[in-house]
């Protein structure tokens, strides 16, 4: 449908600058109207000897309206087109982009919805978890899979509403369907921080400053707590199997998941809006 709209306002374009730059195209269009008006001035005749035996006085008034239609026709071409064009336009922008419309209870499709989601995006409002203790996110362990964890934001308030909510969600389906103790290990990131990582190497990320979804609240990293740990590390089968649930629940979610990416991060999900990263 766009493309017929886009279609017959380019025809419409071309022909309009055809007739302003062309002096042919004025005299080809000049030429119809000159038929036109010819075959119009006939008719004309015509009905004026009929006008003479019905109207009477009245073929005067009669002579010379249409005598005047005839030409101002002829003297104002060009207008008479653009006129034609403003005013076919809307009307076929109307068709264009209309739609059927059936009466209510008639619907003869049928969505299926996540109703679990719907209600998540209508407005019920899912509580953080409580803070887990900061010394558990600078482990020797930890550091080893994230270097510089313990400097990180798990502000869950920093974090966009809606991107929060899905996430929240998410934690709730990991926790009561599979067993899973979810933590936030990384949300908001400043610029400063975001450069500071890439700096560390490509092995941590490739995205600088504003080229990540998390400076805007909309990324987060997360990882599992177990018997008082943090585990992260995709060698551990369990964490790993966590991961792929984690996964399939942030995409039933509307999130993209980190684990499809050719620098596979297992634990990263983001809601991707257009305009954020300016695109």
């Amino acid at each position: 449908m766009f493309f017929l709209v886009v279609s017959i306002y380019f025809l419409l374009s071309c022909g309009a600058a055809w007739l302003i730059f062309f002096p042919d195209g004025r005299e080809f269009v000049s030429g119809i109207f000159m038929r036109v008006s010819a075959r119009a001035e006939k008719n004309y005749n015509h009905a004026n000897q009929t006008a003479n035996h019905l109207l009477g006085s009245s073929k005067t008034v009669l002579q010379d309206k249409c005598r005047q239609g005839v030409h101002f026709i002829k003297g104002n071409y060009l207008l008479v087109l653009a006129m034609a064009a403003v005013l076919l336009l809307p009307p076929v922008l109307a068709w264009t982009f209309s739609e059927y419309r059936g009466l209510d209870g008639f619907e003869t499709e049928s969505r299926t919805v996540n109703t679990q989601i719907a209600d998540l995006l209508k407005g019920e409002q899912l509580v953080p978890p409580a803070p887990l203790p900061p010394e558990i996110f600078s482990t020797v362990e930890v550091l080893q899979e994230r270097p510089m964890l313990s400097g990180a934001s798990r502000n869950w308030d920093l974090l966009n509403l809606e991107f929060r909510q899905r996430l929240l969600w998410v934690f709730k389906e990991m926790r009561e369907k599979h067993g899973y103790e979810m933590a936030i290990i990384e949300g908001y990131r400043s610029p400063e921080r975001q450069n500071q990582l890439a700096e560390l190497g490509t092995h941590v990320t490739n995205a600088k400053a504003f080229q990540s979804y998390h400076q805007f609240g909309y990324a987060a990293d997360c990882a599992f707590y177990r018997n008082g740990k943090l585990v992260i590390s995709e060698k551990d089968a369990w964490a790993m199997r966590g991961y792929e649930l984690y996964g399939e629940l942030a995409e039933a979610a509307g999130l993209t998941w980190g684990g499809r990416w050719k620098l596979m991060d297992y634990g990263h999900s983001e809601l991707r809006k257009p305009g954020v990263l300016g695109k």
